[in-house]
């Protein structure tokens, strides 16, 4: 074979060569070339570390103030509505040793978010209010957990409260197999009072209690990995990612994988902001030192050098850019019609910009839901950072609405946008992008036109007006006839046109309906086929707007 440096061989041929040099030759798929080894390391070394929990529960029964109560921190009130709006992690120091709280949002809106937070978690707390019971984000908050395969604890909240009622959650979630150790089940259950800071202490020993019976263990000798928890750029550091290391210990320096994103550790700092130089099990840590902002959720992985990073995200871009052409749908002729009923559908085209990574994601992926047959939402860009002309541009090019979460545009982003009449929408409130836009949507819907049959009227006579054409001279048999509805003419019981009335008379006068048992004078507009014994029915016309439903999944 006549080849040079720059030429491709198969594997075999390879496999010749490398066997005449005495070479071993190992044949992996690009799939495998992006994974990265987990360094486990002796089992005499592991030692004891804490347990990492995810508190989830619906909006509204008192997740954060839960933990504003372990924290003693109040959270609640620098939260826009009282709602925390992206992930963040806690370690909190007691008695009996530490514990790692992993925040996620209540809505279900966020269930991609909650998903991840028990990915990485060893303990779930199920918070339900003692008032309001269960809700659909509580069954959803389960379903997570037992995915995850983690014990949970169930703290009712709110007991302090007039109308509360623990034994009927306790009812409630039996039906979905959180039976209490009370009744025979394996799942604890704490009546607590968040706002009260009553039943705290106790739940905080349970979890120390469930940490001890599950002996969580960390191996501090091993290269560390976990999960990237957060997302953003922040001015003055750059992109900045949060990481909750679940096993090994992290160093400065180290370099690391996430995703489609490679970096090296160049400083670290704990959930106080104050910097470290090493982060062991167990242990939230924001970093600075990485290419791109990867996707929360990812898992993050050290490796032996920036090179061997580079090489990982290289084949990690390959392959996504493979997996990417292979979803591409062909039109053919089995496919023909569903693609023409596709492009039926209108569109709100919306370009998301917002303040860390994990918002962006959950707000894309509301965005992406809001369909149905007629209308649906296309996300033509999603990324952090502030709304710049750039944006601003693709948006007046895509015809698109710009919307900002926690982030603002630009001096000459806005005077751009003004120019070119591009809006841009600010929000603080997840909720309320998604009321506005579906409010969009029911806009572009087109109205359902409904007929209400108002009556019928017999032709009796024609009479022949010089100038003006045929009048049929009439009798309202059934109903009203009136001006302003459309008119449908029957000969025989057969309808043979479809049209407006141009003149309708009572004796000289032009009047606006006629009654039942009234004669009147009537002429068709741009029609003179009308003759004795023919039906006339009448019919209102009413346009009525439709309401915005979304498409059910399957």
């Amino acid at each position: 074979m006549d080849v040079t440096v720059n030429d491709t061989i198969d594997s075999e041929t390879a496999a010749i060569v490398c066997s005449e040099l005495n070479c071993k030759v190992k044949v992996t798929s690009l799939l495998q070339q992006t994974k990265v080894d987990v360094d486990v390391g002796d089992e005499s070394d592991y030692i004891k570390r804490h347990p990492i929990v995810t508190v989830m529960g619906h909006v509204d029964h008192g997740k954060t103030s839960l933990l504003d109560a372990i924290r003693k921190t109040n959270v609640t009130s620098s939260e826009s509505g009282g709602i925390t709006q992206h992930i963040g992690a806690y370690q909190v120091k007691i008695d009996k040793g530490s514990v790692l709280f992993i925040d996620t949002p209540g809505h279900e809106a966020f269930s991609a978010m909650r998903a991840r937070g028990a990915k990485v978690t060893d303990i779930v707390i199920l918070v339900v209010s003692a008032v309001d019971g269960v809700k659909p984000q509580t069954i959803e908050a389960i379903n997570h957990a037992k995915a995850a395969k983690v014990p949970i604890i169930v703290a009712i909240n709110k007991c302090d409260l007039e109308g509360s009622n623990p034994d009927n959650i306790k009812t409630q979630l039996s039906e979905h197999g959180l039976v209490s150790e009370e009744w025979g089940g394996d799942t604890i259950f704490h009546k607590i009072s968040a706002l009260k800071k009553e039943g705290i202490k106790e739940l905080l020993e349970t979890i120390i209690l469930q940490a001890d019976i599950n002996e969580f263990k960390g191996n501090p000798k091993v290269k560390a990995h976990g999960y990237l928890i957060e997302s953003k750029v922040e001015v003055g550091k750059g992109n900045v990612i949060t990481v909750v290391i679940k096993n090994g210990t992290l160093r400065q320096g180290d370099a690391y994988v996430s995703g489609n994103a490679t970096g090296k550790v160049r400083a670290m700092f704990d959930e106080n902001a104050c910097i470290v130089k090493e982060a062991s099990s167990s242990t939230p840590i924001e970093i600075i030192g990485i290419s791109k902002l990867p996707q929360a959720g990812e898992l993050f992985q050290v490796v032996e050098n920036e090179k061997e990073g580079k090489r990982i995200v290289e084949r990690r871009e390959q392959l996504h850019k493979e997996r990417a052409a292979n979803k591409v749908k062909k039109v053919n002729l089995d496919n023909l019609f569903d693609a023409i009923a596709a492009r039926k559908v209108d569109e709100l085209k919306v370009l998301i910009k917002g303040d860390v990574f994990g918002s962006v994601e959950a707000i894309r992926d509301i965005m992406e839901k809001q369909k149905n047959d007629e209308v649906k939402v296309t996300v033509i860009r999603s990324a952090t950072g502030a709304i710049t002309e750039n944006d601003v541009n693709l948006a007046s090019a895509s015809d698109a609405l710009i919307i900002g979460f926690k982030v603002k545009p630009n001096g000459k982003a806005k005077k751009l946008a003004d120019q070119l009449g591009v809006k841009i929408k600010q929000y603080n409130i997840i909720y309320d992008i998604v009321d506005d836009v579906q409010d969009a949507l029911q806009g572009m819907l087109r109205s359902e036109k409904i007929e209400e049959e108002l009556g019928t009227l017999e032709v009796k006579e024609i009479f022949k007006i010089s100038g003006s054409g045929k009048i049929a001279g009439s009798v309202v048999t059934q109903g009203k006839i009136a001006f302003s509805g459309i008119i449908r003419l029957y000969r025989e019981e057969v309808m043979i046109h479809e049209g407006e009335i141009a003149t309708l008379k009572r004796y000289k006068d032009n009047v606006k309906e006629v009654t039942e048992g009234s004669e009147c004078g009537l002429q068709i507009k741009n029609y003179q086929d009308i003759k004795p014994g023919d039906m006339i029915k009448c019919y209102l016309v009413k346009e009525v707007e439709r309401e915005f439903k979304l498409l059910e999944s399957n």
